[in-house]
């Protein structure tokens, strides 16, 4: 593989078609057959874009991933994936920046490698942002290993709304000041490795109710509203000196002289107010370019990838019609505009690359810390209902453990409801019950995946019953039940080996419960 050229030498080589080549980033998934490697091979060496977002798979990317299409399972991702990218860098003229969105660990994407908690589990850890510190830097250095330059993370979106069905989990909580803190401690973990980072989903996709790979969210909030809490954290980040920033595809009329457009095609929110207003000068990468927020609404090939770049997007995510939208630029683009781009791109790519050459890089499949995760799920355990008295005397009794959690999503609904008959028989005599419960899913569809049956009879123990709960999963599902009705609730976060040891603990007496909710909920 060729070595990267500096940006000045670059600049005198490159033809203005090469340059725009660049910008495109596309999508490349890890289980591809031959001919769609073979594809992505032929776009490389005959259009040479600059880089590539990875994928676990066609059938589980962007608009697909709440889809039907069957997601194959893998065993060999990480190593498929390497060996991927080196295939693709060895046809590449100049070298690939490579990229994943990995906001949890190469678990977001890869199965069967490390995985950390959800922004909404690191957010109630309390004054322990070195912790946070610790997970960026392990997460860049299992990128590092798998050939992965760019980690598309973390989102600074603040969480500020419930029914938020693809945030929620992903943002640190609703409190814009500690999303700073730990979206900078994050920041700082990954670049200590070299690795770059990208804050997201400007302009803030924390307070919407719509899913934007499936359609065009609308927030009608006034500039005054965004400046004071949406857009706070991107500012302080872009002031502290952030890689890149990902526009996502959300319709804000207020940054947008009053229009209902996408902000990641809109020229006023990103050269205006992210450019202009709010002073970033780094690389701008749009979300994307194939959901459906944006995509449904233009058909013909390359006019989407056009107004994205003209827009101020430098990097075109996603971007399903490379051969297009090359064209479609190189017709309609000022030379100025197109050397502006290249510019802040070749020099992104430069000092990944080039910061990775010098930093020890190991081939080998990276496994968790699970010493970290001890820690994590240590700080971030938080007692949100009764104390630890009420626990206490709580296991003095004859209590009944009592254990709702599935194996998998596709369990019929007969068989979930007939588990659930037995269940009734198995506490109807008893006084005392200790709920251990796991949702089937983190998104909010359809109440996390629980049977509206499963809610009224955890609803019904609650009031019932003297129960102490203790949830493994996204807080927010707490907003359907009574928790205020418990003797004590308690909130775990993931399922982790490693957090169900740490809630024991604390059932026990052994360890307190140091977290504090990052949001808030309404039966609390």
């Amino acid at each position: 593989m060729h070595k990267l050229l500096e940006y000045q030498k670059a600049n005198k080589q490159f033809s203005l078609q090469e340059k725009i080549g660049q910008l495109f980033m596309p999508a490349a998934f890890i289980n591809d057959s031959e001919e769609e490697i073979e594809a992505i091979e032929k776009l490389i060496s005959e259009q040479g874009v600059g880089g590539l977002c990875f994928f676990h798979s066609r059938a589980s990317a962007a608009t697909n991933f709440e889809g039907t299409k069957k997601v194959i399972h893998n065993e060999q991702s990480f190593e498929t994936l390497q060996k991927l990218i080196s295939r693709y860098q060895n046809i590449s003229k100049h070298p690939l920046l490579i990229a994943i969105d990995a906001e949890w660990g190469l678990a977001m994407r890869i199965e069967n490698t490390p995985q950390y908690p959800y922004n909404i589990s690191l957010g109630a850890i309390q004054e322990n942002d070195d912790l946070i510190f610790e997970v960026g830097r392990n997460i860049a250095k299992d990128c590092k290993a798998a050939g992965i330059h760019w980690n598309l993370a973390p989102c600074v979106d603040i969480n500020n709304n419930p029914d938020n069905p693809v945030i929620g989990y992903r943002s640190f909580g609703a409190d814009k000041i500690k999303v700073v803190e730990k979206a900078s401690a994050f920041i700082k973990g990954t670049q200590s490795e070299g690795i770059l980072t990208s804050i997201k989903h400007f302009p803030g996709h924390g307070d919407t109710a719509t899913d934007s790979h499936l359609d065009l969210p609308l927030i009608e909030k006034s500039k005054e509203e965004l400046l004071a809490n949406e857009l706070y954290p991107f500012q302080k980040l872009i002031n502290e000196g952030v890689d890149s920033v990902m526009v996502g595809h959300l319709s804000v009329p207020s940054l947008a002289n009053g229009q209902k457009i996408s902000s990641s095609i809109s020229k006023d929110i990103i050269k205006e107010v992210l450019r202009n207003e709010m002073g970033f000068k780094g690389v701008v990468i749009s979300d994307a370019l194939n959901m459906h927020a944006v995509s449904k609404n233009y058909s013909a090939k390359g006019e989407l990838e056009w107004l994205a770049f003209d827009a101020g997007n430098d990097v075109l995510c996603f971007a399903e019609h490379v051969y297009e939208g090359i064209e479609c630029i190189l017709k309609n683009a000022s030379e100025e505009q197109i050397e502006e781009s290249f510019k802040r791109v070749w020099k992104l790519k430069f000092k990944a690359i080039q910061t990775q050459t010098q930093k020890s890089n190991s081939n080998t499949k990276p496994k968790t810390n699970t010493k970290l995760n001890q820690k994590l799920a240590e700080k971030s355990l938080t007692l949100l209902k009764g104390t630890d008295a009420d626990i206490k005397s709580f296991r003095t009794t004859d209590f009944c453990t009592l254990t709702i959690k599935r194996s998998k999503l596709g369990n019929s609904s007969k068989d979930i409801l007939a588990s659930l008959e037995d269940m009734k028989s198995e506490v109807k005599q008893e006084k005392d019950i200790l709920l251990l419960l796991t949702p089937p899913q983190v998104k909010p569809a359809n109440n996390f995946g629980l049977l509206e049956e499963e809610i009224d009879f955890i609803n019904k123990l609650i009031k019932t019953k003297n129960v102490v709960l203790y949830l493994f999963g996204n807080p927010y599902v707490l907003n359907h039940l009574h928790i205020n009705q418990t003797k004590a609730a308690v909130v775990a976060f993931q399922s982790f080996k490693e957090f169900q040891d740490v809630a024991t603990q604390h059932f026990l007496g052994k360890l307190e419960a140091k977290g504090k909710l990052p949001i808030t909920i309404k039966n609390e």
